[in-house]
């Protein structure tokens, strides 16, 4: 006998099943990217320019955040957007007024916009 043709009343075709429990994936400074950002703000610190910091990680972001006081908004920005890694660069440094100080893919570079003899924070 044979085979019987099949029609498309025969063929269910089920959408795919999420699995249950998994939590869309965050991006997030390693460890060895908050050591130098760390040394920075601890340096500003010292200082006296900054007092406080915020970390934020989102879904295609993370964000280190630094305040002169805690309840206004952030004096800088140090993004890492890793889906920016071969165009501009994953890591950015934003000012109060949210123009781009620096970027690039060398976290260590970028962060020299801090430098104290390049740079000093003017009120």
């Amino acid at each position: 006998m044979p085979p019987r043709a099949r029609n498309s009343e025969d063929m269910t075709l089920q959408p795919p099943t999420p699995f249950p429990g998994r939590l869309p994936e965050q991006v997030a400074f390693h460890r060895t990217e908050l050591g130098p950002i760390l040394s920075v703000y601890g340096r500003m610190v010292a200082a006296g320019e900054w007092r406080d910091y915020a970390i934020s990680s989102l879904r295609d972001m993370a964000v280190f955040s630094v305040f002169r006081r805690t309840a206004e908004t952030p004096l800088y920005r140090i993004e890492k957007r890793p889906k920016l890694r071969q165009r501009q660069g994953q890591f950015a440094v934003f000012g109060p007024e949210g123009q781009v100080l620096r970027r690039g893919d060398d976290l260590a570079q970028v962060l020299k916009v801090f430098d104290a003899r390049r740079f000093r924070v003017i009120e």
